[in-house]
């Protein structure tokens, strides 16, 4: 890191110490590091969300933000007597060489897979990360969001060998639940329902691990493609002097569609 570097991050570091100190700011000051914890979160989506549909000035303006919560994590440990800065990088450099040993030794491996293997090795042996706490899955934090969660969950199943053997079963798989849910709503058994619903989504869950998909990134691109259709129809509809309330469920699948096929012509 260049002296310019260096001296921008102290001018950051230095505003915090503005903030929290006595003539700072009141709310910055009775801050703790589990109150900030939540922006931590917010941030790092709004990272994401810049860089799935942001410019470039997006997303450096949010890592700016996601960059200012962890130096202020780090500002009230410091002035705890936990660590610093300092104690931060230092740690994350040592973990980064240890656990990269084909870079930085004398490992030599021929694929990703193999990196990934010798990873989980090196986590689990030189640093105890799960043997530890008793489980192959301890070492994943329960906050994930719930497909982010699945995911990392069948990764790890998987490398020990408890996976299944192809896309087709998992494919199969998924029709099963469905199977198993509609006799849950025939049933009517709301709690059968539950349960059903949340196996069919891990069972896409391991779908979309076995056709490399991320079911977090492509959740979300969905999420915002009913986002732009729908607001599509409302556009429209305003046009017509009309809004939602006030309009027939044919007259909004006709903007639904003509959207859609707006948005892929050759479909």
């Amino acid at each position: 890191m260049g002296e310019t570097s260096e001296r921008t991050i102290q001018s950051l570091i230095d505003i915090i110490d503005r903030l929290r100190g006595p003539d700072g700011c009141m709310w910055d000051r009775q801050q703790t590091v589990r109150t900030v914890s939540r922006y931590l979160i917010d941030e790092a989506y709004e990272v994401i969300d810049a860089i799935e549909a942001g410019t470039a000035d997006d997303v450096r303006e949010e890592l700016g933000d996601l960059l200012f919560q962890i130096l202020f994590i780090i500002n009230i440990s410091r002035d705890n007597g936990r660590f610093d800065l300092v104690d931060v990088i230092e740690g994350i450099s040592e973990k980064m060489i240890r656990r990269h040993p084909h870079v930085f030794g004398d490992t030599t491996v021929s694929s990703v897979e193999e990196i990934k293997t010798n990873w989980e090795t090196i986590k689990c042996q030189c640093e105890g990360k799960e043997h530890s706490k008793g489980s192959l899955l301890s070492g994943i934090p329960t906050s994930l969001p719930s497909l982010t969660l699945a995911q990392k969950i069948t990764e790890k199943a998987s490398r020990v060998g408890f996976d299944w053997k192809g896309v087709d079963d998992v494919v199969d798989k998924v029709y099963e639940e469905l199977d198993e849910l509609k006799t849950a709503i025939t049933d009517d058994r709301p709690e059968q329902i539950s349960e059903e619903i949340g196996d069919i989504l891990f069972s896409l869950v391991n779908l979309s691990r076995f056709v490399d998909v991320d079911p977090e990134t492509a959740l979300r691109s969905t999420v915002n493609k009913f986002k732009r259709r729908f607001s599509f129809i409302e556009s429209k509809l305003a046009d017509r002097g009309k809004d939602l309330r006030s309009s027939t469920l044919e007259e909004m699948d006709d903007l639904w569609n003509h959207y859609k096929k707006k948005e892929n012509p050759g479909s």
